[in-house]
């Protein structure tokens, strides 16, 4: 399965422990995990404004980052009808990957259900999903 992290999944599972953490671990070894550039972008920033992250820190975390495979920014977003005018940005990003599915905690987005045949799914319905299949 591919699946795409959006920014407040990768920063729980970075900055946390918990189930965001474990289901990043699981994608990791056993699927594969795609971003885009604004969710590492975004990562950074959360992680430098939010948690004071340090230099040292954010490098290690972008070299982490970068090792996941990060699809470029898109040159066009689908019309979504979102409050957050960066998420549709992200979407591309993820619709471009051709990804199983996109995680995200945020509820604005779970509440489109999919788009363009790409489900929403909260990280607990993910890890219910792999649960499931394995």
């Amino acid at each position: 399965m591919r699946a795409f992290l959006d920014t407040n999944v990768l920063v729980s599972a970075l900055a946390t422990r918990g189930l965001c953490a474990e289901l990043y671990e699981r994608l990791l070894t056993e699927h594969e995990v795609v971003i885009g550039e604004p969710v590492v972008a975004e990562v950074l920033d959360i992680m430098r404004r939010k948690f004071r992250a340090g230099d040292d820190l954010l490098a290690k975390v972008e070299a982490e980052l970068h090792l996941l495979e990060i699809i470029p920014a898109q040159p066009a977003a689908p019309k979504l009808p979102i409050k957050d005018r960066e998420d549709p940005w992200i979407i591309a990003g993820a619709l471009a990957g051709k990804v199983d599915c996109f995680v995200t905690g945020d509820a604005e987005l779970l509440g489109l259900v999919q788009v363009k045949n790409m489900p929403m799914f909260s990280p607990r319905v993910c890890w219910e999903k792999l649960l499931a299949h394995s």
